[in-house]
């Protein structure tokens, strides 16, 4: 399980030091994961101790969710008072999004037929 673990933080790591050095607008962990699912498609395996902490970390993702509801107790006054922008702003992205999704998958689809 510690070298499942070594494996994860060695990877966020070097996400962090291209964030740091090359990358600054995206997330190192992001980076790193990119990189951790590249490692695994070359060896198309992935070991057992790395398969462990993987599954006890997912079955505690809930746990994650707990420092975002403390944000939204915390500025729900501010929240409040521009909802009217947030729901805006919510709305037009997730319509944008479908949109692009659609998109992408019309021009995917067409590429395949032929």
């Amino acid at each position: 399980m510690i070298s499942g673990l070594v494996q994860i933080l060695l990877f966020q790591g070097l996400g962090e030091l291209i964030t740091h050095f090359l990358l600054p607008l995206i997330p190192g962990p992001v980076i790193g994961l990119v990189l951790l699912l590249g490692f695994l498609a070359l060896r198309r395996s992935v070991n057992a101790s790395l398969d462990e902490v993987a599954s006890t970390f997912s079955q505690h993702f809930g746990l994650l969710f707990v420092p975002a509801a403390v944000g939204v107790v915390m500025f729900w006054p501010h929240l409040k008072a521009h909802a009217l922008a947030i729901a805006a702003a919510l709305v037009v992205s997730v319509v944008l999004t479908i949109a692009v999704t659609a998109l992408v998958l019309k021009a995917l689809s067409r590429g395949s037929r032929k």
